[in-house]
């Protein structure tokens, strides 16, 4: 027996080489991208960060939407892609791709030039997701997609956990452009993965042009089924997604994790030094939430394989919607982490059951189409959500900005310029002479205050906590009533058409 037939006789768990290749090469480009996602809101907004870029909150908002839509959206065409030209070129593609995207973000610190590497990223990464899924879903069928699947998100969620103490030491230690090349190294071992196995046929037609297979894409797309189902799923990931997104910033403002610190053994490198006294670095706070998928994913997939696709789902929703609001409505590092457990726990049960949802329902050889629509929700939520983010965070959240309002409302600073302020947070360092990066030491010296005071007033004063994440739940709420009404439409629909 040759290698190539020993690589095709080979199986664990009953899944093929080919199988098992695709995870490994999902997770390397999972690492990769997490090592960049767990902190770059840190480099892109913080104002006391003093290698960062300094953008404002609106300014992160609409980057980060830019990024949802280009992921996200371009995947319901190159699904269709994916499917018609090979699952291998998509993604050989989508690697280059992805590392002149974190070598652009290295070098260019401009809000224009930092936001065209972040693109490019983003196509590489929409290439990247149908062409994988596409190619595992042929791997699977419908007696082994449950567990296909929840190991595959297991596997991906290694990768994820890998990438936040990666991240922190590099940035700490070496500086923000190492982060960024580091993740392009990362992605390059991806060229290696390739080599190891051949394509899978898709089942697709080989003989459409490109215009052909986007009419055809345009086309599936408006069967009704499928577009309430991604109605519903854009109000859900619109709130689920602020937890990676908008928490690194709330963290670094708001949280206080130092009981965290030193309570637990948590390694010094996992640590850093602030005005509010030693913290756990957000990034390592947050990847409590792939850590927990790394332990609990494959026990529940085995526990929910015979649960219904969509009650799986709602049940998933609804937990990881009560971890949005305790890892949101608290300054506790304790309760956060409770928060992210809960939010974790329902994340197992939603994000794998999207796919398996969508794989199943696919018509033959449309599986790779079917799961590039299954980012659509994923890219109209992020972008609505990335917005409305950067807003209410703009406004009501962010620690640099609400000292500045501290200042000009309440304290001698403001007196005789308060008139001229118009409301919008952008004017208030003109019109006060006090910059984003300089408010708290402002505020602190102003009122005779440490910082630890300092921050528990703004917190009292303006409840950044409830301005910013009820709001967000809400909308999660209302996916969840949602999914329970669809679910009973899909199943009387089934019934009917049995």
């Amino acid at each position: 027996m040759n290698s190539l037939e020993e690589k095709k006789a080979f199986t664990l768990f009953g899944f093929k080489f080919g199988y098992w290749m695709l995870c490994s090469i999902e997770m390397w480009e999972r690492l990769a991208y997490f090592t960049v996602r767990s902190v770059v809101a840190i480099y892109i907004l913080q104002a006391d960060d003093p290698n960062g870029l300094h953008f404002t909150a609106a300014q992160k908002g609409t980057i980060y939407g830019l990024w949802f839509i280009f992921q996200s959206l371009l995947p319901m065409v190159t699904g269709g892609y994916a499917d018609r030209y090979g699952y291998k070129k998509i993604i050989l593609f989508s690697v280059t791709m992805n590392i002149a995207g974190y070598v652009m973000m290295a070098y260019l610190r401009t809000y224009f030039g930092f936001t065209m590497g972040i693109l490019v990223l983003a196509t590489g990464t929409a290439f990247f997701k149908p062409g994988l899924q596409g190619s595992l879903a042929q791997n699977l069928t419908k007696n082994n997609s449950s567990l296909g699947w929840g190991i595959f998100y297991w596997i991906v969620n290694v990768g994820a956990m890998l990438a936040p103490p990666l991240a922190g030491f590099l940035r700490t230690g070496f500086g923000w452009k190492y982060v960024f090349l580091t993740s392009a190294a990362v992605t390059s071992l991806n060229y290696l993965m390739l080599l190891t196995f051949k394509d899978f046929e898709s089942g697709a037609d080989k003989t459409e042009n490109p215009w052909q297979v986007f009419a055809r894409t345009m086309k599936n797309i408006v069967e009704p089924r499928l577009i309430a189902w991604l109605l519903i799923m854009s109000c859900f990931w619109l709130m689920m997604y602020q937890l990676w997104d908008l928490h690194p910033n709330f963290i670094t403002d708001w949280v206080d994790s130092s009981k965290v610190a030193s309570t637990l053994p948590v390694p010094k490198m996992w640590l850093h030094e602030t005005p509010r006294g030693i913290q756990v670095l957000q990034e390592n706070l947050l990847n409590l939430n792939a850590a927990f998928i790394v332990l609990m994913m494959i026990p529940v997939s085995w526990l929910v394989r015979r649960m219904r696709t969509l009650e799986a789902m709602i049940i998933g929703m609804l937990v990881a919607t009560g971890g949005i609001l305790i890892a949101g409505l608290t300054q506790n590092g304790w309760y956060f982490l409770l928060g992210v457990i809960f939010f974790s726990t329902g994340e197992m049960l939603t994000g794998p059951k999207k796919n398996e949802y969508l794989g199943l329902i696919a018509p033959p050889g449309k599986k790779g189409l079917y799961l590039g629509y299954v980012n659509i929700p994923i890219g109209i939520g992020g972008f609505v959500g990335s917005k409305l983010a950067g807003y209410l965070y703009g406004h009501y959240g962010e620690k640099a900005v609400l000292a500045q309002r501290y200042l000009i409302e309440h304290t001698d600073l403001g007196k005789g310029v308060l008139s001229q302020w118009s409301g919008n947070p952008t004017e208030l360092g003109e019109v006060l002479g006090v910059q984003r990066t300089e408010a708290m030491d402002v505020l602190t010296r102003t009122l005779n205050m440490d910082n630890v005071e300092t921050t528990q007033l703004l917190w009292n004063t303006y409840n950044p906590h409830m301005h910013v994440w009820l709001p967000l739940a809400a909308i999660g709420i209302v996916a969840v009533v949602a999914l329970v009404i669809f679910s009973q439409m899909a199943k009387k629909w089934t019934d009917m058409n049995a």
